[in-house]
């Protein structure tokens, strides 16, 4: 997934973003609204983590502009404000969740992965595609009862081709769900994860078109 961090906590912001990161997400990581929302506008975000107290404004009021504009990103508050009357606005604001400080970065990976699939349409916390078995909160992927030892940004890759089986998925698509705003991205960086992927996937699951991208189509 790829993911907005909106957080000024310097320390907070660094751990959230190294845990996501090497739990197979994407994220960009940026402390003020204003940088926020210009990110926003540039990326397709599969889902943010806003905190309440900004050095330039008040998350609540951002996130009531994001939703009037018709703006549906799945939005997580993570905020240490814990009084009733703050997470009944927040939910009220438009908000998908709402998590308390301080909190364990197990438990926000799971409420991520929860929403995602709730947009996603499938609350199943399990993909399956023909033979190919994902479990997301796990990380755990499997074929024909096969496991597979995947690395981070394997699993990165299979995990948005297996979330649209039978769709056409873009290489950028597939490099925003790979890499933040400043990762250096190598210009075969896509092809390498997929030809990796496909020497440990049964033959033909995944198939290329040629200058437009990638297609998981298990027989």
């Amino acid at each position: 997934m790829r993911l907005l961090l909106v957080e000024d906590d310097e320390m907070l912001g660094q751990a959230i973003r190294d845990h996501l990161v090497a739990h197979g997400h994407a994220a960009d990581w940026t402390r003020r609204l204003d940088d926020a929302d210009a990110a926003q506008l540039a990326v397709a975000y599969d889902a943010m983590l806003l905190d309440l107290n900004l050095p330039d404004g008040r998350g609540m009021e951002f996130l009531k502009r994001l939703r009037r504009r018709g703006d549906t990103t799945p939005v997580i508050i993570v905020t240490a404000m814990d009084q009733l009357t703050m997470r009944i606005e927040g939910l009220n604001a438009g908000a998908d969740d709402y998590l308390v400080k301080p909190f364990d970065l197990g438990e926000l990976l799971a409420r991520v992965g929860a929403v995602g699939r709730r947009y996603a349409g499938n609350p199943n916390p399990l993909i399956v595609v023909g033979p190919l078995e994902l479990d997301p909160p796990h990380k755990l992927a499997t074929v024909n009862g096969r496991k597979l030892d995947l690395s981070a940004r394997e699993w990165a890759v299979l995990e948005r081709l297996a979330q649209h089986p039978g769709t056409l998925v873009s290489r950028m698509q597939l490099e925003e769900a790979l890499f933040g705003f400043g990762d250096e991205i190598e210009s075969n960086a896509v092809e390498v994860y997929v030809s990796r992927l496909r020497k440990k996937l049964d033959a033909g699951v995944i198939h290329t078109v040629r200058g437009l991208g990638y297609r998981l189509a298990p027989q």
